[in-house]
């Protein structure tokens, strides 16, 4: 499962073309069976992250009928919503979910919240990776998101609790 990122007029930005490359290399040595994209389309595109990266994948090699696609998500909890009802359709159980190292805790929470067995594999080269000064924007990013999942408790939405409840 491939997190989404920024697409620049059908073209992958640089952060999600090194996820995408990640991902096709894990597909090209049997890792992953098959590949499952995210990301919706923002205001004023043309097309979504997840059919930019279906496209991306398909012109490195991977079959089209491999590739299944989650366009719906506008962030990280709405896609993984989406793609682990994808899931639990198909019969699917497990996955290995590729993004930058700072995500990985978030997507793996939430995964394993709705019942996946999740497992991580981040890109190390993001440009993210390479730039200090943007990792420690989104460790920073993602300590305050992985704090509000644990201060909303379990994730899922069946057993998810409102949050005014929590604070009776």
């Amino acid at each position: 499962v491939v997190l989404g990122a920024a697409q620049y007029d059908g073209r992958p930005s640089p952060v999600f073309q090194s996820r995408l490359d990640h991902a096709i290399a894990l597909f090209d040595t049997g890792v992953a069976p098959r590949l499952i994209v995210t990301g919706g389309k923002a205001v004023g595109d043309w097309t979504s992250e997840a059919a930019v990266a279906r496209s991306y994948a398909v012109s490195h090699g991977v079959p089209g009928e491999a590739v299944l696609m989650e366009d719906r998500g506008q962030t990280t909890l709405e896609s993984l919503r989406a793609v682990t009802g994808l899931m639990r359709e198909r019969g699917l159980r497990s996955a290995v979910f590729v993004s930058e190292p700072s995500h990985m805790l978030r997507i793996l929470r939430i995964a394993g919240d709705d019942g996946i067995a999740a497992f991580g594999s981040p890109t190390r080269s993001s440009p993210v990776a390479a730039d200090p000064r943007r990792r420690i924007q989104a460790t920073i990013h993602e300590l305050a998101a992985l704090g509000l999942l644990f201060v909303l408790g379990d994730t899922s939405p069946e057993r998810q609790e409102p949050p005014a409840a929590a604070l009776e």
